[in-house]
């Protein structure tokens, strides 16, 4: 093909000029998205599902003495007599788990003599010394069941093997990211996005039947392995079935779902034991081994690899359910430029080496661009610090109090709103301020969190004249005011980031990049457990430390290309011209 023939043909197949003739997001795209969104509420359910499957559910020592064989009671009032603890600054007890007040066996013994027993609802500290000595029965405060009770990891000294858990999710998660992310480039979204999904639920079912902790582990982590494909790949197809004015709108409702299954897993209450609530949230999603037949192959990704005929085919029938026409020359030109493209692959020893060219030379483009090196660079420290803020600010989440269930579904869902504010931003302000702006949002309330978080010893409660074991002053109010605001922005500069970064992309690299964007997050993240360890050399310091690097991450965006209303970019050239 001459060059200027190839430079037609490339104009007639531009997919968003195409778009424009059979719409941007007709029937036939609402179909699909709302199907590649299902997959998403489970994954985001199974990616968060270790937090209750691997929890450690509140529980205390067995006081044979004082607890009632078959109804023991958790809180009972004389529980802070029998069993060392601490009190909270609202008054509020909360015993030792795995250790319990050795018994005054002299007043036990005079008792006995005198005839008289023991009242269990007269318990007194005569009745225990001030010694302490482990104990191996325990009283719960749930009907919750997870590991530990399954195969015995109470106490302190099995803390570490709950937290590996998270250790073994998040390192499945950076494995997968990359994984998906590659594959998906090279054999199609389509194939990687179902085979994650059916991965994930084989093994989280495998995971519900582990028979111990060592397989436990290891299912846990191949289950991540395939959760952490689903979003990003279902966030592609979704971006590369859409006009350039629904891009961010296709985003940031995959993100509404993804925080729905999050809340989801809320729903445990009425599911105690982990083994049902593992079942629950795997064996779903079996049902979409039928998208092989329903949801078809990227339109973008078969265009780049030169499959016209198989594009048109897609592209017809898109016109058809969304009742456009679309011109016969465009249609015809489908079958030539495919006839076209084989030739020149098998002159260059076959199509797919020519696959695999096209992948390693743009990479070897990229990286030979000092334009987008730095661009890249930028784009990976924001990642990385929207991942330590966003965990981070979860784990710091100790002003809510109350039900644990209803708290992790409020956390969830208030995200629904922080991606809101990332549609508006988006759409008024465009992808850079929405970043910067969302960013800075945070750092602001961050840091102004860490004050009030420094000054809350001075202050008294809001309703004064009421003493309540459970009061709140007015500086709770405020930190969680402040937390929540802190958790929209942070929420919604991780939706921009997913659009904006594949808006940055060439298209035949598009699904990779993503991929590694993500996983060098999922590194971010594996820090934000021990950032509240900081709190004990000063107490707000992890939030100023949230606040910084929001401030830097925020003021570094501005140096990015701003890509809203702008064409796709295909190849590395395009991807480079986006800042001209």
């Amino acid at each position: 093909m001459s060059a200027p023939a190839a430079a037609a043909a490339s104009a007639v197949l531009d997919f968003d000029d195409i778009l424009v003739e059979i719409g941007e997001f007709g029937r036939f795209q609402r179909r699909n998205y709302l199907l590649i969104c299902l997959p998403v509420l489970f994954a985001a359910a199974n990616s968060l599902s270790y937090v209750f499957t691997a929890g450690s559910p509140t529980y205390r020592c067995y006081v044979p003495e004082c607890d009632k064989a078959e109804d023991a009671e958790y809180g009972a009032v004389w529980v802070s007599i029998a069993v060392p603890g601490s009190w909270s600054k609202r008054g509020q007890f909360t015993p030792s788990t795995c250790e319990r007040f050795v018994t005054n066996r002299s007043h036990f013994a005079s008792a006995s003599e005198s005839g008289s027993s023991w009242p269990l609802d007269q318990c007194s500290a005569a009745n225990f010394t001030a010694e302490t000595e482990r104990c191996h029965q325990f009283v719960y405060g749930s009907l919750e069941r997870t590991i530990v009770q399954q195969w015995g990891m109470q106490c302190q000294e099995n803390l570490w093997k709950l937290a590996f858990v998270g250790t073994m999710h998040f390192a499945g998660l950076v494995v997968g990211t990359a994984l998906s992310g590659y594959l998906a480039d090279r054999y199609g979204r389509k194939h990687i996005f179902l085979f994650c999904i059916v991965f994930m639920a084989l093994t989280g079912v495998a995971q519900a039947l582990s028979w111990d902790y060592i397989s436990f582990l290891v299912f846990a982590l191949l289950n991540a392995v395939g959760t952490s494909g689903v979003y990003p790949l279902a966030f592609i197809i979704g971006v590369e079935m859409v006009g350039p004015r629904m891009r961010e709108m296709s985003s940031i409702v995959l993100n509404y779902f993804y925080a729905v299954g999050e809340a989801l897993l809320g729903l445990s209450f009425f599911l105690p034991h982990w083994r049902q609530l593992q079942l629950a949230l795997s064996l779903p999603p079996l049902i979409c081994v039928a998208y092989f037949w329903l949801v078809p192959e990227s339109v973008r990704w078969l265009l780049a690899r030169n499959r016209r005929e198989q594009a048109g085919v897609i592209i017809r029938r898109a016109a058809k359910v969304n009742r456009r026409d679309i011109s016969v020359e465009l249609m015809a030109s489908f079958k030539q430029q495919e006839l076209e493209a084989e030739t020149g692959s098998e002159a260059e020893g076959g199509l797919d080496v020519q696959k695999d060219d096209k992948i390693w030379l743009a990479i070897k483009k990229v990286v030979s661009s000092h334009i987008l090196m730095a661009r890249y660079a930028i784009l990976l420290f924001i990642w990385a610090v929207n991942a330590i803020v966003y965990y981070g600010l979860s784990l710091n989440a100790t002003s809510l109090s109350g039900n644990k269930y209803l708290n992790f579904a409020l956390v969830c869902l208030v995200e629904i709103p922080g991606y809101s504010l990332a549609w508006l931003f988006l759409r008024r302000f465009g992808r850079r301020m929405a970043l910067s702006g969302s960013l800075l949002l945070c750092s602001i309330t961050c840091v102004a969190s860490g004050f009030v978080t420094l000054a809350q010893g001075d202050w008294i409660p809001c309703q004064t004249g009421i003493k309540s074991r459970h009061s709140w002053s007015c500086a709770n109010w405020l930190v969680v005011t402040l937390f929540l605001v802190g958790k929209l922005g942070i929420t919604s500069s991780f939706a921009v980031i997913y659009t904006f970064t594949a808006e940055m992309m060439p298209t035949v690299i598009r699904s990779g990049g993503v991929g590694v964007m993500s996983t060098f997050a999922r590194f971010g993240a594996m820090l934000a457990p021990f950032v509240p360890l900081l709190a004990s050399y000063y107490d707000p310091l992890p939030l100023l430390l949230f606040g910084s690097l929001s401030l830097v991450a925020g003021l570094l965006s501005l140096l990015l290309p701003e890509t809203f209303n702008r064409k796709l970019p295909d190849t590395v050239e395009e991807a480079i011209a986006l800042g001209k």
